[in-house]
């Protein structure tokens, strides 16, 4: 079985938008998420938008229904089926909240796929309101990270290097998403990982001005059918053995390796 530890964001990876963009667009909340915006960190004023629509009679259910229409590419599904059945621990890493992401994935009856979810937790009061609390609590004190792109709620890097010292060292992680809050993960993976960024999506970015820190194999992708064809390849090209690996991808790995940066293994020593 596939010696892997599969890591996915989840807003524009898992799903093809921001969920919390999603649902305060949809309920038609958007002018006033504008306007707080610049007021107080992401990750409260989503918590206020919460306020906001239990005081203008929006319910739970009407959140939930948003979020069961929320666009997905009809490859992504199979893709996290075909990789947990091959064997591979998934999780998941992400700046939405607990209760956005455990109802799309209870839609499509995946969450028993996933072992672990990390994210901002939220829980529905006794008002019948949802609540949604940072990852970490930066209000006590910051999470220490100095890259710049993590927000102070949440550093994925330090999520990443928590799974990195309970995980077997045999394993490998591959990592996909598309922010640039995925970009200080990017910088924890060893030289044995994989690196899944989208396409011109704000890591790719990031990750072509800085591809001498970079250790892991970098793995481009643009839409689901890509994720879905680049991770199944990643894991069976695991799964066979030395000899068969070359016949088995038919010298193609240029279908999956970036041209366009023309990416390669860091050696470690160059670290």
């Amino acid at each position: 079985m596939a010696g892997f530890v599969v890591v996915f964001d989840f807003d524009k990876t898992i799903i093809d938008c921001d969920s919390d963009n999603w649902v305060v667009d949809e309920l038609n909340f958007t002018d006033l998420f504008n306007q707080l915006l610049s007021t107080i960190p992401w990750n409260s004023l989503m918590d206020r938008m919460m306020d906001e629509l239990h005081a203008q009679g929006k319910t739970i259910q009407d959140i939930v229904d948003v979020l069961k229409r929320a666009p997905i590419h009809p490859c992504v599904i199979p893709a996290i089926k075909a990789a947990h059945d091959l064997g591979s621990d998934l999780k998941i890493v992400s700046d939405a909240n607990t209760f956005f992401i455990e109802t799309i994935l209870n839609h499509y009856g995946i969450r028993e796929l996933f072992s672990e979810i990390y994210t901002n937790p939220s829980f529905i009061d006794d008002e019948g309101r949802l609540k949604i609390f940072p990852h970490h609590n930066f209000t006590e004190s910051p999470h220490g990270c100095n890259t710049y792109t993590c927000p102070p709620n949440m550093c994925k890097g330090k999520v990443i290097e928590k799974i990195q010292a309970s995980m077997p060292e045999e394993k490998k992680i591959i990592y996909l998403g598309d922010g640039a809050g995925d970009f200080c993960p990017s910088l924890k993976l060893r030289d044995t990982d994989f690196l899944m960024p989208r396409k011109d999506f704000p890591v790719w970015d990031l990750i072509c001005k800085s591809k001498n820190l970079i250790r892991a194999e970098i793995h481009e992708w643009t839409d689901g059918e890509d994720l879905q064809n680049v991770l199944l390849q990643i894991i069976n090209s695991s799964n066979i053995s030395t000899e068969e690996e070359e016949e088995d991808n038919n010298g193609d790995s240029s279908k999956i390796i970036s041209v366009d940066c023309k990416f390669q293994k860091i050696p470690v020593s160059a670290h």
